[in-house]
């Protein structure tokens, strides 16, 4: 596919998405999150057809992973088509989160505002021993809009994320780890090496029971304990019926690597 500020290439199991806007340090404008928007609906229709791809990774070219939303775009931006702005962001975020396969962000460089929010939309991130991140929109005189704010407390606690969204605070790599907004920090030369090794290591992994366990841990934030033991329960007893089942058991009793059927 061909894109104007994205990169679009597969690499052994993965689609690779680069954002590669640098002039902007890859900001996030209109016209490149309907880019993104476009990219994701494809990824969606080869995973379906495509059991050997087993994840997107998201990625940026230059300093940045994504350096926050196109201000100059927003600054000319009326409350009605700031909203609208808002929903068009957000509903490519949450196409991200569900993405029937996983979705791995490889933070290279600043992850600020959209761009944080972008990652936090991935299952996880991996991130660069150079990557910056924060919400600065504070310090604009706006918020998250992406519903950043609810990704962000649901990844680190309420009381982490008001601190780092009051302040608009930038941390660093290994602050990020430690408040579990990334799983891993790379050196910068190793990231890529990393994320990818990463996705060869899901080829183990049944690729229905990957889809079903996404869409399961996707419902937890927003379920009780009782609703989530129901939803599992059903789910659990049904996934028997797949071929992957099956196989997935007979491969271990006999001692042998499973061949997968698929979705």
């Amino acid at each position: 596919m061909s894109f104007k500020y994205l990169k679009y290439e597969r690499i052994e199991n993965a689609v690779l998405l680069t954002f590669t806007n640098t002039a902007s340090l890859n900001a996030l404008s209109s016209e490149v999150i309907a880019e993104i928007s476009e990219a994701i609906t494809e990824v969606e229709k080869k995973a379906s057809n495509d059991p050997s791809l087993r994840c997107l990774i998201l990625t940026g070219e230059g300093k940045a992973f994504i350096a926050g939303a196109d201000i100059k775009e927003m600054d000319k931006l009326k409350p009605i088509e700031a909203c609208e702005f808002s929903q068009a962001g957000g509903t490519v975020m949450r196409k991200i989160e569900e993405l029937s396969i996983p979705v791995i962000a490889a933070v290279n460089g600043f992850a600020l505002g959209g761009g944080l929010e972008v990652a936090l939309s991935c299952d996880f991130a991996y991130a660069s021993d150079k990557a910056k991140l924060g919400f600065p929109e504070a310090t604009l005189g706006i918020i998250p809009g992406f519903c950043g704010n609810k990704r962000l407390v649901d990844r680190i606690g309420k009381a982490a994320a008001k601190e780092l969204i009051y302040t608009g605070r930038m941390i660093g790599a290994e602050d990020a780890l430690k408040l579990g907004i990334v799983n891993k920090v790379c050196p910068a030369d190793e990231l890529m090496d990393t994320v990818l090794s990463l996705a060869k290591e899901m080829d183990k992994a049944s690729p229905n029971s990957v889809k079903e366990a996404k869409a399961m841990l996707n419902l937890c934030s927003d379920n009780d304990l009782e609703t989530m033991m129901a939803f599992e329960t059903n789910k659990f007893g049904l996934i028997f019926s797949h071929q992957d089942a099956k196989e997935g058991k007979e491969a271990f009793v006999g001692k042998r690597k499973p061949v997968w059927a698929g979705y």
